[in-house]
């Protein structure tokens, strides 16, 4: 089967190189340079060169911004049968096109960043498979996941964004307000070093992502709620209440799943 991929950036140039292993892939990206290099996979120089391919999936890796103008620029260009995937990390403007557009869909979304996971051993590793998706769609995004050991869950497209408020917001927030505060070089400490370490890995992740996971219509609750425990903190820290804070670290041990320490 012809497979096209739209954009070939960190995880597009991944999953078509893993989807390459058993089809035939063609990958277009507007900036040329991403697809310098390329290997296993067909370099496509314009979008029009997809139409001879009659392609049975077109699967959209571009950033979020640009996912839905990156559809309606080719869709004209494809068989009837043909099926549209997207990898997006939030998918807010999708569902609306999915419904709009006469194409079978799959949507789902990767949760193992290139950044931090190792893409060649992924036993750890998650994908979502968004419910509303065509079940032969849903079929070959789950059948592919699961032979690279992933573990696949489904949800609808609103329970995925409220997830990933929670799941990347949350996590995305700590680091930054964590590399905000850095004024000087690097300090001693096992502890400093692990913060900055995973700081400096999220910020090395492509600014459009960032933007996607933070522009997320979730986010704000989770920031307003990060914000109202950091004031309950500090009215802690200013008071010097060991009391209040002994029943913080039991409490958070305990969203850790975790037990009291000895001692």
């Amino acid at each position: 089967m012809n497979i096209v991929v739209l954009g070939f950036g960190r995880m597009g140039s991944w999953l078509a190189g893993e989807l390459a292993r058993t089809h035939r892939v063609f990958v277009f990206d507007k900036n040329p340079h991403q697809t310098r290099g390329a290997s296993r996979v067909e370099v496509l120089n314009r979008p029009d060169e997809i139409a001879g391919l009659k392609p049975g999936w077109l699967i959209n890796a571009v950033d979020l911004a640009g996912t839905v103008e990156a559809f309606r620029e080719v869709e004209e260009l494809l068989p009837p049968e043909c099926i549209l995937g997207d990898i997006a990390s939030i998918k807010t403007s999708l569902p609306d096109y999915y419904r709009r557009c006469r194409f079978r869909f799959g949507s789902c979304h990767p949760m193992f960043g290139p950044t931090f996971a190792d893409s060649a051993s992924l036993g750890e590793e998650s994908a979502v498979v968004i419910r509303e998706s065509h079940p032969e769609a849903a079929a070959f995004f789950e059948e592919f996941f699961r032979s690279k050991g992933v573990t696949v869950r489904t949800c609808s497209f609103d329970e995925h964004d409220r997830m990933m408020a929670y799941a990347l917001t949350m996590p995305f927030i700590a680091s930054l307000v964590f590399a905000v505060c850095l004024d000087g070089p690097s300090v001693p400490g096992t502890t400093f070093k692990r913060h900055r370490d995973v700081a400096g890995k999220l910020l090395g992740e492509d600014d459009g992502l960032l933007a996607e996971i933070l522009f997320n219509p979730h986010s704000l609750a989770q920031l307003e709620k990060v914000t109202r425990k950091l004031e309950f903190l500090k009215h802690v820290i200013a008071a010097r209440d060991e009391e209040e804070a002994r029943r913080i670290f039991a409490r958070l041990r305990e969203n850790l799943g975790r037990g009291r320490p000895p001692g």
